[in-house]
């Protein structure tokens, strides 16, 4: 009996590495020409910033009105977001699909208990997964925005004492007098110019007072997230919305909402 469960599981562990292959090859596939399309684009994209906008302005009706530039065109803008969000799926069946049955063939072959009994078990782990995956994307995306916030203030803050030691030795001064060269230009902005700015945009974007607490920052964009989710809004924009949500709530950690307070 146990023999007959040792081949089970050897055969269950050989039609999940089969299985597995299948995917990645065509996942690879689909996502080689979904990279071809996007290179495509881009290069359609840099003829238009190259001068071939005034040509596409002259030709544009008669173009649009070709069914087949038409379908080009629409060709290039959908495919690579469909394409896309065609392999995320793809690797989430692949997943559900092998890991399901590799802890299975485990299970008869080794006596390991398998972690979950159906397949839709191990497609909500993935999910976590790849969940987790984005939140730990998003927090190191957020900590190194703030390192270079840090660093650009820091860098400001010497540039603005440098110019006034300077102004003692007969150098540049904001008021006039000789030029005197240094290591920051002269052409160094204010960081604070742009950092109010996009915070005062990323406030707009989930609709809270310039100075919401980090609670009500948290609360409206839940509601925006929500509101816009792809899985539950099906307009055509929604994934782009949704992403500039979560940008935007990024940067309205507690640090930077401190910052803002400490420069209005």
């Amino acid at each position: 009996m146990n023999i007959l469960k040792k081949l089970w599981g050897k055969f269950l562990y050989g039609i999940a590495s089969i299985i597995s292959i299948i995917f990645d090859v065509f996942i690879s596939i689909v996502g080689f020409i979904v990279g071809i399309v996007i290179n495509i684009g881009k290069g359609f994209l840099t003829l238009i910033s190259m001068g071939g906008c005034l040509l596409i302005i002259i030709l544009g009706p008669a173009l649009l009105l070709n069914p087949i530039t038409f379908f080009i065109i629409l060709f290039l803008v959908i495919f690579p977001i469909l394409g896309t969000k065609f392999i995320s799926y793809l690797k989430y069946i692949k997943y559900m699909i092998t890991e399901f049955l590799f802890d299975h063939a485990d299970n008869f072959i080794n006596g390991k208990k398998a972690q979950f009994n159906s397949f839709n078990e191990y497609g909500n782990k993935y999910k976590k997964m790849e969940e987790e995956k984005r939140r730990r994307e998003q927090q190191r995306r957020q900590e190194e925005e703030q390192r270079q916030w840090e660093e650009r203030f820091r860098q400001w803050n010497e540039y603005q004492n440098s110019q006034r030691r300077n102004s003692g030795y007969g150098g540049y001064n904001t008021y006039g007098g000789n030029y005197q060269n240094n290591n920051y230009g002269n052409s160094y902005v204010n960081p604070s110019i742009e950092f109010k700015s996009k915070y005062e945009k990323s406030c707009d974007l989930l609709e809270v007072g310039y100075n919401a607490d980090k609670y009500e920052i948290k609360l409206a964009y839940r509601k925006k997230a929500k509101e816009y989710h792809p899985d539950l809004n099906k307009s055509p924009d929604a994934t782009k919305i949704f992403q500039e949500i979560n940008n935007a709530y990024e940067f309205l950690s507690d640090d930077n909402i401190e910052r803002y307070k400490n420069i209005r």
